[in-house]
């Protein structure tokens, strides 16, 4: 991971959001045992979706992209928040070289709140469904299953492993989304960046960019042990119901 400057990014003492030391220990040590016995348990499922994806088409079986994330690190005898790039992993769930660009402007219209575009990009979209386009041709036949059960987030149990995840906090921004960022919006930010989170269990991808940032702020201010498996359990349900997912 490497520390980044940010264009309206808050100094490290403007991420307030510290815990205790012991609640990080102990979801560090939750984070290592679970991602092991989970990537132990589901790597047979793991060769089913890398084989799946290798005959839908040519590509590699592994997304990986950078993303941002929050790092608590020493500095001057206390722990403040760094913003960092990381390498996040995911399976393949697009042509290989497919263009970025569309998911550039969904995200733009997401964060500035520009209903009239997302509506442009999901026609006849109902309440508490995702906000996400529809019918995007870049996405594969397998891409498209595995982005319904949300198999495609699987692999970042190995950036849970490596330190670069959580298992349970806000999602992973892209640079150009923070871009967007203003107000409480960056202090989401000092937090390691997780699998899922409150804002996932709580609405997924049906929810705005306000809601979730005060969710994921709600999240920062009551975090603990026991709040973060509160969290894992309900990822269950929300997950085999496809609650906001497409």
């Amino acid at each position: 991971m490497s520390e980044i400057d940010l264009p309206q990014a808050y100094p490290p003492a403007d991420l307030p959001f510290g815990g205790r030391s012991g609640y990080f220990v102990v979801k560090r040590v939750i984070d290592v045992v679970f991602a092991s016995v989970l990537m132990l348990l589901l790597l047979p499922l793991f060769l089913i979706i890398a084989v799946a994806i290798k005959v839908d088409g040519p590509g590699p079986v592994i997304f990986a992209q950078p993303r941002l994330g929050g790092r608590r690190v020493a500095k001057g005898g206390t722990r403040d928040w760094v913003v960092e790039t990381f390498t996040m992993f995911k399976f393949r769930t697009m042509e290989s070289g497919a263009d970025p660009s569309l998911h550039r402007e969904y995200m733009t219209a997401y964060l500035t709140g520009d209903q009239d575009r997302l509506a442009s990009l999901r026609p006849g979209r109902k309440a508490h469904e995702s906000f996400r386009p529809s019918a995007d041709s870049r996405v594969t036949r397998v891409g498209g299953v595995l982005r319904k059960l949300s198999l495609d987030e699987l692999p970042q149990l190995w950036n849970v492993l490596r330190g670069d995840m959580s298992l349970v906090g806000p999602r992973p921004p892209m640079a150009y989304e923070v871009e967007h960022y203003e107000g409480a919006a960056m202090r989401r930010l000092a937090s390691l960046p997780g699998m899922t989170g409150w804002a996932q269990v709580r609405g997924r991808c049906s929810i705005g960019f306000e809601e979730m940032v005060r969710l994921d702020l709600e999240y920062l201010e009551i975090r603990s042990a026991l709040f973060d498996l509160k969290i894992l359990l309900l990822t269950i349900p929300v997950v085999l119901l496809r609650k906001g997912a497409d």
